[in-house]
């Protein structure tokens, strides 16, 4: 069998199992050999905290796995749901810089501005709902004259639904300094799961600049 024909037995077993029927995975054991796993059909989170409710051992264990699990916030279908608000730039002396996902660029396209050599960071705010979503990770890649010059990934964990917002801020970072720092940049901001479900792929611009933007210093 080729590259090609494998691609497509994959394919296949993707849309078998996109309606609830139990999926295969392999795992390898202590010698190294292949076997299948496999971890039955994917069951609403709604459905799943329904199974048992009389058991008050059961119970109180779901609740200790969950958290504080919102109901009105789960869906009748499998699958998670992250929908990221915003990004918040801080800046050790500036107010919080707030821009609501998807940015909304100014009049030269950029979203927004960094003065070099400053430090910052990035704070993101997301509401998951329908189901627990599970190794929500960001890669933020960006790009100066079509170079690559920093990718940043980041591990945020596992979450289950809730109505109110889960907030995440990033480590501390310094922008580079100097006259061949400044100028625009690209970058491309994006949310995927375990699974590599994408929530969230988006490219934007930006610009670095030898002063903060006027009125926000």
């Amino acid at each position: 069998m080729d590259d090609k024909e494998k691609e497509k037995e994959k394919e296949k077993e993707k849309e078998k199992h996109a309606d609830g029927t139990d999926v295969e995975e392999e795992e390898e054991d202590e010698e190294g050999n292949k076997r299948i796993v496999v971890l039955g059909p994917q069951v609403p989170l709604k459905e799943q905290l329904e199974l048992d409710k009389d058991d008050e051992s059961l119970r109180r264990w779901k609740e200790q796995l969950l958290g504080q699990v919102d109901t009105e916030q789960l869906g009748e279908t499998a699958e998670p749901e992250v929908k990221v608000l915003n990004l918040t730039i801080l800046s050790p002396g500036r107010p919080d810089l707030v821009l609501p996902i998807p940015f909304h660029a100014d009049e030269k396209g950029y979203a927004f501005a960094l003065k070099d050599g400053s430090p910052y960071s990035f704070r993101f705010s997301f509401i998951v709902s329908n189901n627990i979503v599970s190794g929500l990770k960001y890669t933020n890649t960006v790009w100066k004259t079509g170079v690559k010059v920093e990718t940043q990934k980041m591990m945020l964990g596992t979450f289950s639904p809730q109505l109110e917002p889960y907030v995440y801020e990033g480590e501390e970072e310094t922008t580079p300094a100097g006259i061949f720092a400044r100028g625009s940049y690209s970058a491309k901001l994006k949310f995927v799961d375990d699974d590599g479900k994408c929530y969230l792929e988006m490219s934007y611009y930006f610009e670095i600049r030898k002063e903060w933007p006027a009125g926000t210093q």
